[in-house]
């Protein structure tokens, strides 16, 4: 890196164009260069191959901490907790080609997390507030292997996320980390809230409900390391992700974390102040997966009782027909319900008239469970 003197600047041709913090100027020999705020550059057409002499570094994916003992570690995934906002301040991994290979189902059993000794979150501070659980470390990166899997849904790993946010553009960002895992053969991603003072609160732990999700990724793969940041906002949105791409120093300003910080320095800051987005591809790429998904099925309503004896209002797209909230109820005995309130949707009809019979899952002892459960594929909610 070099500082750009006004002797340079005026014996180089170019054209500048500001993309977000960083400006680009075309020289008169028609190579880009990309000007920082600090008076640095670079050619653009010397990121991709400039070698950083990449070493493995272990747990290259964990941020600066001020004592590694306040570092939850799960096989998959590592954390650090924050107790007043009841969530994680980031999760952190690193992500293989191999591990996007989906050899294990979804539990959907969200459970406390064991390991937080303050006590983590749990179901009833979600319960009836309209948010979903969402995961910061997906269930679609931790597939590989049961155990993964299960403790993907500890709620130490889980934040009241928008449905609409959820479901749509950060489900988005998801299967774009995993395309580029694949196509990098190995990344390293940290993916959080951005948690601040006066946040709103749900249930009776008061979880803060960010207002901002982030995530940051790096390709410590010679020749084409590179690091790229998001920031974006817990609601719906049809934009392309390309739009909330950010540099990794950019997420640090807004979040205060140190991330790659195991980085020599050079190395870390080149990296860091660096936004190359054609450098990444854009086009997401499926995953393999060993077993069928269940097909996203209309939105319906939930079968579910609420306490007041009442059917549940929530709209879902459980393929059982019941909501998060009632999910306890499926394959046991509700209260009887008019026929006028089971007609709203033909498919809601189906499922609950359907036989109950017991599940045909296996438990973790290697017996039959012994749920029943009225679902079409023989299954209780927890196989």
């Amino acid at each position: 890196m070099k500082k750009i003197t006004l002797y340079i600047l005026a014996t180089i041709l170019f054209r500048t164009t500001a993309i977000g913090q960083i400006q680009h100027a075309k020289t008169d020999n028609a190579r880009i260069v990309i000007l920082y705020e600090d008076g640095t550059w670079i050619y653009k057409d010397s990121l991709t191959t400039h070698h950083l002499n990449a070493s493995i570094i272990n747990k290259l994916e964990i941020p600066k901490t001020t004592s590694k003992d306040d570092i939850i570690s799960h096989t998959g995934y590592s954390l650090l907790y924050n107790e007043a906002h009841e969530q994680a301040n980031w999760v952190a991994y690193e992500l293989t080609k191999e591990e996007t290979n989906k050899l294990y189902e979804r539990t959907n059993k969200f459970m406390p997390d064991p390991l937080i000794k303050t006590g983590s979150a749990e179901d009833r501070d979600y319960q009836g507030y309209g948010y979903d659980r969402g995961h910061l470390a997906p269930a679609s990166d931790m597939g590989y292997s049961s155990i993964t899997m299960e403790e993907s849904f500890y709620y130490s790993n889980m934040s009241p996320q928008v449905p609409s946010f959820n479901r749509g553009i950060w489900k988005k960002l998801e299967s774009l980390v995993r395309t580029w895992a694949i196509e990098n053969n190995n990344i390293y991603v940290v993916t959080g809230p951005i948690l601040t003072k006066g946040l709103e609160t749900i249930g009776p732990d008061k979880v803060s409900v960010p207002k901002y999700f982030y995530k940051v990724i790096l390709d410590y793969t010679e020749p084409g390391i590179k690091g790229i940041g998001f920031i974006l906002p817990n609601e719906g949105s049809k934009e392309n992700l390309e739009n909330f791409a950010l540099s990794i120093d950019s997420v640090e300003s807004a979040t205060g974390i140190d991330f790659f910080n195991l980085l020599e320095n050079r190395q870390e800051n080149e990296i860091e102040k660096t936004l190359c987005l054609s450098c990444w591809s854009w086009n997401i790429v499926k995953s393999k997966s060993s077993i069928d998904e269940p097909k996203s099925t209309e939105s319906v309503r939930c079968n579910g009782i609420t306490k007041k004896g009442e059917r549940c209002k929530i709209m879902t797209h459980n393929v059982s027909g019941y909501c998060f909230h009632h999910e306890g109820q499926i394959g046991s005995e509700s209260p009887q319900i008019s026929e006028e309130q089971i007609t709203v949707h033909p498919t809601q009809q189906t499922i609950r008239n359907a036989t109950s019979m017991q599940c045909s899952g296996v438990t973790k002892a290697g017996n039959r469970c012994k749920r029943m459960t009225t679902n079409s594929n023989g299954r209780c909610f927890q196989h």
